[in-house]
């Protein structure tokens, strides 16, 4: 009973369209039951008409509007059927027709309003003050107002991040739901980024801020989901290009109906009251809020999971998507890569091998020389001498007093090194599986190196998943080798690997690939396929919190660093289309229904108008369960 007084005092507070319908029912009411006891016929009409001012009024202003362009609207039908009621004399059921139409769309506003309310309620989530550090290192609470980028703040155990920030110093583990959707805390280190409203679990941390106020990774999300659910979706627009031929009919056909009355002997008031009960029954309400009270809710659960839809095109594009295009680096795979195989084929061990080969790479600028070094950590490193880099094929050193070379297999077959046939089959099987081979070797080589971006452990389940969904084709496109591509393509269990692209060819390879299948969603991470993203009929950027880039270029932003969400995001939309169908298909059905009802003569006006505005509502609540979907 609680929750239900709760939900009154919620409504009644939500504006004026809520306590316009709360009067239009309670001057309503009083009018039958001054009718009903017998009193003063006047006084009765009075309250009536009192009924008939505050349950219409709201609908007014639109109607005047979209009269002055010559645009036929719902609201001249309501208006149009409670007037034709009263004219005749049947003041009781105009104003039921009145007080259920003002009520049912207070109620709409007051629940498409908790779309909007899910979303604003993440921006409540930041403290209204931080803990700002001078030069001193001494601490002082300020309003979040206060700071600006720069500025120092300790954040403890507990404790939500005012703005977005980098960690200067400390260690602690942070949940990030609110902004990623991460489930798991993620561990902080100095140099990680944080994000506003975001919460640390343990540990503190001291963090200099990188955006403040509406500049937070936070607030562009709120202004994001807020944009995009002022976007109609492809069935909304395509419904509102409708209403006004399909209002323009239901004024002919009312006007039709009344001349058939007529014209079969029915007095002037029984025509006029047949013709208002088709006015009601035939009016579109239900079909055309059935796609936007879908739409909305799924956007609305999308962003509270860390997944943005930028519209409600998206989100029914990617609903109907068949094929999926992957980009590799930093989508299939982490884009970090690490030493995946240590090969010995000259008597040593693995370990002396590598040791030797980071004693070298220590000194070079090259990336892989930190792959090979991070690897070695921990090992006694030999002093090396005498480093000398060759552009573009490899490193020497001299190493207790011998020369090691560590680079191409062309930089060590120029240098003379003797080729063991062991060292030859090791490369032809790393090559094979899509890794970068380093070698090293003194007088003769004495073993390899294989490095290769690390796969997304998740990426093979996630791809598994998608056909499991019913995704028909999925391709991934890289400027990648071919042989790496490969590789990854068969391990990850892929249709198809196209590499050696550049982005001009990732766009024409979505082409391709939409001649054949329809809609084509392109995944990648939002920094470097700003063109495939843009070109594909749905482009999904994942990993990109904080990204001014992915948010621009990407029609959907998976805000975690995390493959398996994208199945999330396609379950979403295709729930999202089913609901949008359900609601389309029952609106539709009573429609058919109240006409085929009024034509026959089984109804009375008062239950067209239950069943028009009870129709409605219905179809408001079915889209609204999208606010709670599992995904």
């Amino acid at each position: 009973m609680s929750r239900v007084t709760s939900h009154l005092k919620d409504f009644l507070a939500s504006g004026w369209p809520a306590v316009l319908a709360t009067a239009c029912g309670a001057t309503l009411l009083g009018g039958f039951l001054v009718e009903t006891a017998g009193g003063p016929p006047s006084l009765a009409i009075s309250l009536y008409a009192t009924s008939y001012l505050t349950g219409g009024y709201a609908t007014l202003d639109p109607l005047w509007r979209n009269l002055r362009r010559g645009r036929f609207s719902i609201d001249l039908l309501m208006i149009g059927a409670a007037i034709g009621a009263a004219a005749i004399g049947y003041w009781e059921e105009g104003a039921v027709l009145l007080f259920l139409f003002s009520l049912s769309g207070a109620l709409e506003g007051f629940a498409l309003d908790k779309t909007s309310h899910a979303i604003d309620r993440l921006l409540d989530l930041r403290p209204a003050t931080a803990q700002r550090l001078d030069a001193a290192g001494a601490e002082r609470r300020v309003a979040i107002e206060e700071l600006a980028v720069g500025d120092l703040v300790r954040v403890r155990a507990g404790e939500r991040f005012a703005a977005d920030g980098r960690v200067v110093v400390g260690d602690a583990s942070v949940d990030q739901a609110a902004v990623t959707g991460e489930s798991m805390p993620v561990h902080k280190r100095p140099g990680s980024d944080v994000f506003s409203a975001t919460i640390v679990v343990d540990g503190a941390l001291d963090v200099e801020l990188t955006g403040v106020g509406e500049d937070t990774t936070l607030a562009r999300i709120v202004a994001l989901v807020r944009e995009a659910q002022q976007q109609k979706a492809h069935t909304q627009r395509v419904l509102d290009r409708f209403e006004p031929w399909y209002v323009a009919g239901v004024v002919v056909a009312t006007a039709a109906a009344y001349g058939v009355a007529r014209a079969v002997g029915l007095g002037p008031a029984d025509a006029v009251y047949r013709a208002m009960m088709l006015l009601v029954a035939a009016s579109p309400c239900a079909l055309v809020i059935s796609t936007p009270a879908s739409i909305l809710s799924a956007i609305a659960r999308g962003a509270t999971a860390g997944i943005l839809f930028k519209g409600g095109v998206h989100l029914e594009t990617l609903g109907r998507v068949r094929a999926m295009a992957f980009d590799k680096t930093g989508t299939l795979t982490t884009a970090r890569p690490e030493v995946q195989r240590v090969i010995a084929v000259d008597g040593g061990t693995p370990a002396e091998l590598l040791a030797r080969a980071a004693a070298v790479e220590r000194f070079s600028e090259h990336h892989l020389a930190r792959v090979i070094e991070s690897a070695a950590d921990g090992a006694a490193l030999a002093e090396a001498t005498g480093f000398h880099a060759h552009r573009g094929m490899g490193v020497q050193a001299r190493v207790a007093e011998q020369v090691v070379r560590v680079g191409s297999e062309r930089f060590l077959r120029e240098a003379g090194l003797e080729w063991p046939p062991e060292a030859e089959a090791a490369i032809a099987s790393c090559h094979a599986d899509g890794m970068t081979v380093v070698a090293v070797g003194r007088r003769r080589v004495e073993g390899i190196i294989a490095v290769a971006d690390t796969v997304r452990p998740e990426a093979a389940a996630t791809i598994a998943t998608l056909r499991a969904m019913g995704i028909e084709r999925v391709v991934m496109l890289t400027g990648d080798s071919p042989a790496v591509a490969r590789a990854l393509a068969r391990r990850l269990g892929l249709d198809e690997a196209r590499a050696d692209l550049t982005p001009e060819e990732k766009v024409h390879a979505l082409a391709e690939i939409a001649r054949d299948y329809g809609d084509v969603a392109m995944v990648g991470d939002g920094i470097n396929d700003a063109p495939a993203l843009a070109a594909a009929r749905v482009g999904i950027a994942m990993g990109v919190a904080g990204t001014d880039v992915a948010l621009e270029a990407a029609d959907v932003v998976l805000m975690g660093d995390r493959l398996e969400r994208l199945p999330s995001a396609l379950r979403l939309a295709r729930h999202a289309l089913a609901v949008v169908r359900q609601n389309l298909a029952f609106a539709t059905a009573v429609i058919v229904v109240l006409v085929t009802s009024v034509l026959a003569g089984w109804i009375t006006l008062p239950v067209a108008v239950v069943g028009h505005e009870g129709s409605t509502l219905l179809v408001v609540l079915n889209g609204l369960r999208l606010l709670k979907a599992e995904i």
